[in-house]
């Protein structure tokens, strides 16, 4: 299995920096194995998969998590609304990607050639 990791700009909906890993990896994981680098005035947006990313890069913004004990209160559930409004624009670049089946599907050719693709 190879897992790819897509750095994206808001603005213009292009794509900074593509990851890849083999096998089973975690998003933070594999972030922090891309080394991508941000200047601390840029704002990363990230979903609960890059729980952490506090510690690296202090000017990011992350969805509060629920549990089955501590429930969201409306001003939690209301920030992680303001904050998907602001992903659906990365969430566009993954159809866009997902388009020519080279993410979404499995990859059948040689691993080393995957990431000229």
């Amino acid at each position: 299995m190879i897992k790819a990791q897509i750095v994206a700009d808001k603005k213009d909906l292009g794509i900074l920096n593509v990851s890849f890993s083999h096998g089973s990896v975690h998003d933070f994981k594999l972030f922090c194995k891309s080394r991508v680098q941000f200047l601390k005035d840029v704002l990363l947006i990230v979903d609960k998969g890059y729980i952490g990313i506090n510690k690296i890069h202090s000017n990011s913004l992350i969805l509060k998590k629920s549990t089955k004990r501590n429930k969201l209160t409306k001003e939690d559930r209301k920030y992680n609304s303001t904050i998907s409004k602001q992903r659906i624009y990365m969430e566009h670049v993954n159809r866009h990607i997902k388009k020519f089946r080279i993410v979404s599907k499995r990859y059948r050719k040689k691993r080393r050639k995957f990431s000229m693709r």
